[in-house]
């Protein structure tokens, strides 16, 4: 299966809100989260992912709403497991849901979900979304207790966090890259599917090829970064060219 994937949208959404968070329904608002996402899809994005926070630092309710109507591929609602958002995703109803750990004094999030402390709360949440018809990724680190813990509370995801390797240098990303093949090797055998995001950008993103049973990569920051040079269009094509050289 090629490896797909998915453009993260927030930070479109967070170049809105830097001008125009308490005008929002001004003629002169821009730019458009759903505008940018369609780019993204037309240029070869399998989906489009956007991070409903509980602070609305970015991404807004109506974003959501909108966004669900608008896609033709697929949305991948970022979610903490607060009641606020988890009755949000239940109204949208989006193709994927992944779970995520929330600290609002985070600029980004800083590592991965803890399953095996928040159990109990996860798996009423999970149940929930299943019911709608959507589909549970959970963002862990390549933890092997969190692999399994992901396993018994029926995700059909993971999403490995990839922001410790991205950051690392020498011999230390050579052990965080070790640690993500580790973690999607033990995924697969439990029958877990494998994404993963965070960090990633147009240099590293060949080094994580290592790593096995790949389907879905998410990067939002690299590629809207690259498009105040290049154009979205471009800068997305740029990444699904990379995405392209995985090996099957």
């Amino acid at each position: 299966m090629p490896l797909r994937l998915g453009v993260n949208i927030d930070h479109a959404a967070t170049l809105r809100q830097a001008r125009y968070a308490r005008d929002l329904e001004s003629i002169l608002v821009e730019p458009s989260p759903v505008a940018a996402a369609l780019i993204a899809e037309q240029a070869g994005a399998e989906g489009i992912t956007a991070h409903l926070r509980e602070d609305r630092r970015h991404i807004q309710d109506r974003d959501i709403f909108r966004l669900k109507e608008s896609l033709q591929t697929k949305l991948n609602l970022e979610m903490g497991n607060a009641p606020e958002i988890v009755a949000i995703a239940l109204k949208v109803k989006p193709h994927d849901a992944c779970l995520v750990p929330e600290n609002r004094n985070e600029v980004t999030t800083e590592g991965g979900l803890d399953c095996v402390t928040h159990r109990t709360a996860l798996t009423e949440t999970i149940t929930k979304l299943h019911d709608t018809g959507t589909v549970v990724s959970l963002f862990i680190d390549p933890d092997p207790h969190q692999i399994q813990a992901a396993a018994d509370l029926k995700a059909e995801y993971i999403e490995l966090h990839t922001g410790a390797f991205a950051n690392a240098t020498g011999d230390t990303r050579t052990h965080e890259l070790h640690r993500l093949v580790e973690g999607a090797r033990q995924a697969h055998a439990l029958g877990l599917r494998v994404n993963a995001g965070h960090g990633l950008n147009y240099q590293n993103v060949r080094e994580l090829f290592a790593v096995p049973h790949l389907e879905e990569l998410n990067i939002g920051h690299a590629i809207i970064s690259r498009a105040l040079i290049t154009g979205l269009a471009t800068a997305v094509k740029e990444m699904k060219a990379l995405c392209e050289e995985y090996p099957l």
